[in-house]
Protein backbone atom coordinates (compact mmCIF):
# COMPACT_ATOMS: atom_id res chain seq x y z
CA UNK A 1 0.00 0.00 0.00
CA UNK A 2 1.12 3.59 -0.93
CA UNK A 3 3.22 5.40 1.62
CA UNK A 4 3.85 8.82 2.11
CA UNK A 5 6.59 10.63 3.91
CA UNK A 6 5.46 14.51 5.08
CA UNK A 7 7.12 17.58 5.73
CA UNK A 8 6.69 21.07 7.15
CA UNK A 9 10.03 23.73 7.18
CA UNK A 10 10.37 27.50 6.79
CA UNK A 11 12.36 28.51 3.84
CA UNK A 12 13.79 31.94 3.96
CA UNK A 13 12.02 33.65 1.06
CA UNK A 14 15.10 35.13 -0.34
CA UNK A 15 16.41 31.74 -0.94
CA UNK A 16 13.47 30.14 -2.82
CA UNK A 17 15.06 28.97 -5.91
CA UNK A 18 18.01 27.51 -4.13
CA UNK A 19 15.48 25.59 -2.29
CA UNK A 20 14.00 24.53 -5.49
CA UNK A 21 17.21 23.53 -6.66
CA UNK A 22 17.91 21.23 -3.63
CA UNK A 23 14.83 19.45 -3.94
CA UNK A 24 15.32 19.08 -7.92
CA UNK A 25 19.22 17.37 -6.84
CA UNK A 26 17.43 15.12 -4.33
CA UNK A 27 15.03 13.50 -6.36
CA UNK A 28 17.72 11.23 -8.13
CA UNK A 29 18.43 10.42 -4.54
CA UNK A 30 14.65 9.33 -3.59
CA UNK A 31 14.68 8.20 -6.95
CA UNK A 32 17.21 5.87 -6.38
CA UNK A 33 15.77 4.76 -3.26
CA UNK A 34 12.49 3.75 -4.80
CA UNK A 35 10.59 7.16 -4.20
CA UNK A 36 7.84 7.04 -6.72
CA UNK A 37 6.80 10.77 -6.65
CA UNK A 38 8.15 13.92 -4.70
CA UNK A 39 5.92 17.29 -4.73
CA UNK A 40 7.27 20.79 -3.01
CA UNK A 41 4.63 23.38 -2.29
CA UNK A 42 5.90 26.74 -1.69
CA UNK A 43 3.84 28.67 0.68
CA UNK A 44 1.15 30.95 -1.45
CA UNK A 45 -1.97 31.19 1.46
CA UNK A 46 -0.69 30.17 4.51
CA UNK A 47 -2.98 31.75 7.22
CA UNK A 48 -2.21 32.68 10.92
CA UNK A 49 -4.37 31.09 13.42
CA UNK A 50 -5.76 31.39 16.51
CA UNK A 51 -4.62 28.44 18.24
CA UNK A 52 -1.88 26.78 15.87
CA UNK A 53 -0.57 27.29 12.18
CA UNK A 54 2.03 26.03 9.86
CA UNK A 55 4.14 29.08 10.78
CA UNK A 56 4.14 28.90 14.27
CA UNK A 57 5.05 25.16 14.12
CA UNK A 58 7.97 25.70 12.05
CA UNK A 59 9.07 29.10 13.94
CA UNK A 60 8.53 30.68 10.84
CA UNK A 61 10.18 34.40 11.21
CA UNK A 62 8.55 37.13 8.71
CA UNK A 63 11.14 36.93 6.14
CA UNK A 64 10.63 32.75 5.57
CA UNK A 65 7.60 31.09 3.61
CA UNK A 66 6.29 27.69 4.43
CA UNK A 67 6.78 24.84 2.58
CA UNK A 68 4.78 21.60 2.46
CA UNK A 69 6.27 19.09 0.47
CA UNK A 70 5.48 14.67 0.61
CA UNK A 71 7.60 11.78 -0.76
CA UNK A 72 5.13 8.87 -2.23
CA UNK A 73 6.28 5.45 -1.74
CA UNK A 74 4.93 1.89 -3.03
CA UNK A 75 4.95 1.45 0.47
CA UNK A 76 6.15 1.80 4.34
CA UNK A 77 8.92 -0.98 3.82
CA UNK A 78 10.22 0.83 1.40
CA UNK A 79 10.04 4.25 2.74
CA UNK A 80 11.70 2.63 6.28
CA UNK A 81 14.69 0.62 3.82
CA UNK A 82 14.89 4.54 2.29
CA UNK A 83 15.11 6.69 5.37
CA UNK A 84 18.03 3.95 6.27
CA UNK A 85 19.77 4.27 3.36
CA UNK A 86 20.04 7.48 3.12
CA UNK A 87 21.73 7.98 6.47
CA UNK A 88 24.55 6.60 5.09
CA UNK A 89 24.49 8.35 1.66
CA UNK A 90 27.74 10.03 1.00
CA UNK A 91 25.99 12.37 -1.74
CA UNK A 92 22.89 12.98 1.02
CA UNK A 93 25.46 13.77 3.23
CA UNK A 94 27.32 16.17 1.05
CA UNK A 95 23.40 17.58 0.16
CA UNK A 96 22.86 18.03 3.90
CA UNK A 97 25.75 20.40 4.15
CA UNK A 98 24.21 22.92 2.07
CA UNK A 99 20.42 23.10 2.84
CA UNK A 100 18.86 26.28 2.62
CA UNK A 101 16.74 25.93 5.58
CA UNK A 102 16.80 25.07 9.37
CA UNK A 103 16.78 21.68 9.48
CA UNK A 104 16.02 21.81 13.09
CA UNK A 105 12.48 23.49 12.19
CA UNK A 106 11.49 20.90 9.86
CA UNK A 107 8.48 18.87 10.98
CA UNK A 108 8.60 15.12 9.28
CA UNK A 109 6.49 11.82 9.57
CA UNK A 110 4.93 8.72 8.12
CA UNK A 111 1.39 8.29 6.64
CA UNK A 112 -0.47 5.84 5.86
CA UNK A 113 -3.02 7.19 3.46
CA UNK A 114 -6.81 6.11 4.81
CA UNK A 115 -8.78 7.90 2.11
CA UNK A 116 -7.64 8.46 -1.90
CA UNK A 117 -10.10 9.71 -4.20
CA UNK A 118 -8.14 9.14 -7.72
CA UNK A 119 -4.53 9.50 -9.28
CA UNK A 120 -3.60 12.95 -9.47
Amino acid sequence: MTYYSGFVLAVPTAQKQAYVDHARDSWSILRRFGAVRNVECWGDDVRHGEVTDFPRAVKATADETVVFSWIEWPDRATADRAEKAMMDDPEMHEMAKNMPFDAGRMIYAGFAPVFDSGAS
